[in-house]
């Protein structure tokens, strides 16, 4: 019977120890935790937050932690697979106004809201589910890098895509890109109004976050989110169209090339009849420039006379 008992209490103490010994949590200054209870008497609710930063805090027995970013993070779309969060060629293709599809690249900084009821929100609503990874793996928002790429990339990214075509749809390839300005038209005429492409993406960035300001907390059910900026970095053309583009700028280089050279010879034409004319009016002028132009050191000088020039031998 005693024998019994010892294993009984052993049976009950050895869970118990385990369970105590992990609850005790404590966070970095990069990372806050919410901590959901997770006994077996206990319900899942969360039961707590832990700021960054800080020591080892009482979580409970076998409570779970879930722990998040707690500095600003960013989010990089771009062709540069070395750059881009999903690490892999990641561009926006939106098409203008007029036609021609734009690859957009930019950045989203954003740190995630750090107020407790917030954060209860936020893992209720994100931290309780799994999200599709790159490699299709299902993953908590709150499992590392990985996961929280996952997490931004089906939630987020949508929103981001949104507010980019929202408001590039509207816009002229030329406004954006000058260069477009140099292709023709359905109608067979160039763009007549090539404006400066800083302004108009210094434009685009104020709206877009303002978009996003306004769309993200109604999409994702709160504010979970501050400090959202927007940095519009490339706006690029389709391959085929760049390539119009260089050819246009080839020939229009050409063009001016000879241009220019129309321009120099019908100066010096000019320069000609001008000089003629003087010599016409002053014909000891023209001999002067004459003897100007005569090689140094002759000898012998008779106009009028073939051998009139002789220069000594050396």
């Amino acid at each position: 019977m005693r024998i019994a008992l010892i294993v009984v209490a052993a049976l009950i103490a050895v869970p118990v120890l385990i369970g105590a010994l992990g609850g005790m949590e404590s966070t970095s200054g990069g990372e806050v935790a919410v901590i959901r209870d997770g006994g077996p008497l206990d319900d899942n609710k969360v039961r707590q937050v832990i700021d960054p930063g800080s020591g080892m805090t009482w979580t409970g027995l076998w409570s779970a932690t879930h722990l998040y970013p707690a500095q600003q993070r960013f989010y990089t779309i771009t062709a540069d697979a070395k750059r881009a969060t999903n690490l892999g060629v990641d561009v926006v293709t939106v098409p203008s106004s007029d036609g021609v599809n734009l690859g957009i690249e930019g950045t989203l900084y954003f740190t995630l809201n750090l107020d407790h009821e917030t954060l209860k929100q936020f893992d209720d609503r994100y931290g309780t589910r799994t999200f599709r990874a790159q490699d299709d793996r299902s993953l908590y928002a709150w499992e590392g890098d990985e996961g929280w790429t996952a997490f931004f990339g089906q939630a987020v990214r949508p929103v981001i895509d949104n507010a980019l075509r929202s408001r590039l749809g509207a816009m002229r390839c030329a406004e954006l890109v000058p260069s477009c300005s140099l292709l023709r038209s359905s109608e067979g005429a160039t763009d007549p109004k090539p404006q400066d492409g800083n302004a108009a993406i210094a434009r685009v960035q104020d709206e877009v976050n303002a978009a996003l300001a306004r769309d993200l907390p109604a999409t994702l059910g709160g504010d979970f989110f501050s400090g959202l900026r927007f940095t519009l970095v490339k706006v690029t053309l389709p391959g085929e169209v760049q390539q119009a583009v260089n050819r246009s700028l080839a020939a229009s280089a050409a063009v001016a090339e000879a241009q220019a050279k129309v321009a120099q010879a019908r100066a010096e034409a000019e320069a000609n009849r001008a000089r003629q004319d003087g010599y016409d009016k002053c014909p000891a002028c023209a001999e002067i420039e004459k003897l100007k132009s005569l090689p140094q050191g002759i000898t012998v000088y008779a106009p009028g006379n073939p051998q009139s020039v002789v220069v000594p031998s050396r």
